[in-house]
Parts: C-alpha cells; structure tokens; sequence
C-alpha cells in the first residue's frame, strides 16, 4: 500500500514538471529593441506571469522571468532583474559601470575628483629651468631620474669594459681637470647668497649695449664683411628662432620664479673617457659624464673640450632627460589618438616633424646658452664656443635639410645664433672676472 501511494505521488509530480516545462517552452518572449514594448505584449503573457507585470515599471524588472506561481515547483523566491527563455538573457535593468553613470552626483563627482588631481599633479611639477627661466612639465621624480641615469651609467661601464682609459691616463686627467672646473662653476652658478644682476636686465642702456656687443662678436668671429654677412644671414628667415629666451626670462622676472636646482643637489660626479673614434660625449641624470676620444682628436684645446662637455652638463641642469620622457608621453597618447582617424605612418611622420625634433632642437639651444655661462664662469674664453659648433657640424656632416630633419640645429645655425645673442655678452662678463679671480655667484 505504501508503495503505491509513493508511486502515485512521483507520477503527479512527473506531471507538474510537465506541465511546467510546457510553460517555459510556450510562456512569453520579450520583444526587442524597436518593437512596442513589453507592455504591449501583456495579453501574449501566460496566467502564471500576470502578476509580474505590475512590478516593471516600478522596479524596472520582476521576481524572475517567470511570476511565482503556488504550482511552480522550479521557483526560488530570489529577486532577479532579467528573464530568461530558450534564445536570449534580457536585463530590465542597466549593469556595470553604465548604470553607476547614469547618476549626475557620480558624475559630478567624478569629474571634481579628476579635476583636482589633475591640478594637483600638473601645478605640483611644474619647474622653473636655469637661467631661460622656461616653466616646463616634469612627470619623473628626480628620485627616479636620478636612479635611470645611475643604472645606464653602470650598463655603459660593462659594456666598454676594456676601453676605458685609467684614472692616471694623460687624457683621462685632462678630461677630468676641465670637468672639474666647470663642476665648481656650476655649483657658483646656482647659488643664491649673492644673486647675480646679468647685463640683460640691468637697465635698458645695457640692453642696447649687449645688442651692439653680441654683433661685434658675430663679426669678430666671421672672417666675412658686414655686407656679405647680411647676405647669408637674416633672423627673419631663421628656422630656429632664439627670441623665445628673452620672452621666457622676462616672464620669470615677472613672477620672481626661482629655479629648480634640487636634482643637483648631492650628486656624485663621474666622468670617463671611453677609447672609442665616436665623436659624442654627454652627461647622464646624477652627474655621470661620458667622454669617447673620437671627440678628443677633433678638438684639442681645453677651451674647446670644456665647450663640450658644458653643453652636455647643462643638459642635466635643465632635465631634458626627464622631460623628453615626459613629453614622448603626451606624444604617444596625442598619436593613439590620432591613429583612430588617419593612417600610422603618417602620424608618426607628423608627430616628428612637428613636435618631437622641433623640441629637441629647442633643448639643445637652451643647452648651448646654459652651458656658455658656465664654461665662462670656469675661465674658458665663451667667444670659442660658435666656431666649436660650427666645426662640431662639418666633423658630423651639416646638410641642408638638418634644420628640419635632426635632433640637433646645424652646427652653422647653432653658430650664428649663439655668437649674436644677449648671453655672449653675459658670458663675457663672467669671463672677465673668472679670468680676474673674482667669481661670480647666482649667474643661473
């Protein structure tokens, strides 16, 4: 009898899952997007989910895509925003960060909340570069950058193993004298117990005089006649435009910005020489600076090894290196950007012709002004420094083109620019009384 009982209540329960499977596969099907909606197919709905109806304007969804039926043996009771049939999941209601958005406060505070880290990030590394005064954008701590230049000094001293000339070495001492010299020049420079007043901004007479200056040293330096000088050079057609300089100190001069010196701080000077025929020096960030004898046969006078290797200090004083970092950044994500309208090859075209040799030409002439200060502020006589460049460019092949093409200006154009501008004449007054033993602190 038992057994019968317990047969006949598996069959009826066989006959509900039945039954309910019959309503799955025949209940409603919410109409897509376009259609009338879902309320226009109510009269299409089964009994069993009529009563979820009421709920999908007020809760933008129901207890399950199937209403809870007292014969549904399959109903959980949980609360579900979707229905589900045999062909696809319907959501009544957003999900993810979609629906977050579609708040106004979680906008308004997403963008109160971006906005002020942007500022605080941007304004918080703003600097002011020696001397040009020029404001730049600087992303890499000065940790970092000191710790990449340390780490790529290391690789170089493994990878030229054998070929670095001893410490005790005619031409090893010599590179280190001179090196030494504009060092201590250097840390004058960027003291502030006695700010130096240049020549430039002292008074408008001054100014005049500097002008005047600067184009007897163009003259003294070009064995060529004023009038065929004008012929060959005319600042209107200039590429490079050094302008810029005296627009940017003047602008510092205004706000009182003072420069960013504390990179330079506790550095631990270094300097090889490398028996390579490369005609390259530089100085990495943390004051390690690399010198190849290539360099060394070109040119042969101190005052044209220290020229050099005071462009390359001041590279290092203004954190080029840091900064190209952070501009090749901005560069990358203005060329992500761009890939999405116009074919690769010609944004990468673009993107160097138009930003990234164009800023590093700018570098490299802030580099030849900061560095004449300091080479003459070490005793080195400035007015050797054109004819360096100029030599400088013959010995690596000046074209036409380098102008637009190059990371660095020709060594013509970086000739003519630096032997007429203001900073000759500051440079010579440095060179008067470093020569005279006297001196002079906060020139940068």
């Amino acid at each position: 009898m038992g057994f019968f009982k317990g047969a006949r209540s598996a069959l009826d329960a066989f006959r509900n899952l039945a039954r309910t499977s019959a309503r799955f596969q025949q209940g409603p099907r919410i109409r897509r997007a376009g259609q009338s909606g879902l309320a226009s197919g109510a009269s299409r709905l089964a009994p069993d989910v009529a009563p979820c109806l009421p709920l999908v304007p007020r809760r933008f969804g129901c207890y399950g895509g199937i209403g809870r039926s007292q014969g549904n043996p399959l109903s959980s009771g949980a609360r579900r925003f979707y229905y589900v049939d045999r062909y696809q999941v319907q959501h009544f209601q957003p999900r993810g960060p979609k629906r977050w958005f579609r708040n106004p406060r979680n906008v308004l505070i997403v963008v109160l909340v971006g906005s002020g880290a942007f500022v605080t990030v941007y304004f918080g590394n703003l600097e002011d570069v020696p001397y040009t005064k020029r404001r730049h954008f600087v992303l890499l701590s000065r940790d970092l950058e000191r710790r990449l230049g340390e780490s790529q000094f290391e690789q170089i001293k493994a990878s030229f193993k054998g070929k670095i000339l001893p410490p005790i070495h005619p031409e090893s001492v010599r590179v280190r004298l001179i090196a030494k010299d504009i060092i201590e020049a250097l840390q004058r420079g960027l003291r502030h117990e006695q700010v130096w007043r240049d020549i430039n901004y002292a008074s408008p007479e001054a100014f005049e005089g500097s002008e005047r200056g600067a184009h007897d040293t163009l003259m003294a330096l070009s064995d060529k006649t004023p009038e065929k000088l004008g012929e060959t050079w005319s600042r209107e057609e200039e590429l490079l435009d050094d302008r810029w300089v005296d627009q940017s100190r003047k602008k510092g001069h205004e706000r009182g910005s003072k420069p960013t010196t504390s990179h330079l701080e506790g550095l631990n000077w270094e300097v090889l020489v490398v028996n390579e025929p490369v005609v390259n020096a530089f100085c990495l960030p943390g004051g390690k600076i690399v010198v190849f004898t290539g360099l060394l046969e070109h040119f042969r006078t101190d005052a044209e090894i220290a020229t050099i290797i005071g462009h390359e200090v001041a590279h290092a004083v203004a954190r080029h290196s840091a900064e190209t970092i952070t501009k090749n950044l901005w560069f990358a994500i203005i060329q992500l950007i761009l890939y999405q309208f116009v074919m690769p090859d010609i944004v990468n075209t673009m993107s160097s012709l138009f930003l990234r040799l164009p800023f590093s030409r700018k570098m490299e002439m802030e580099a030849d002004y900061i560095g004449l200060l300091v080479i003459a502020s070490a005793g080195y006589d400035p007015r050797v420094a054109p004819k360096v460049f100029e030599k400088l460019g013959k010995v690596t092949g000046d074209s036409a083109l380098r102008d637009y093409l190059s990371t660095h200006p020709s060594g013509k154009k970086r000739a003519q620019l630096l032997a007429q501008a203001p900073v000759m004449e500051e440079a010579l007054t440095l060179y008067r009384e470093a020569i005279a033993g006297r001196g002079i602190e906060g020139f940068l």
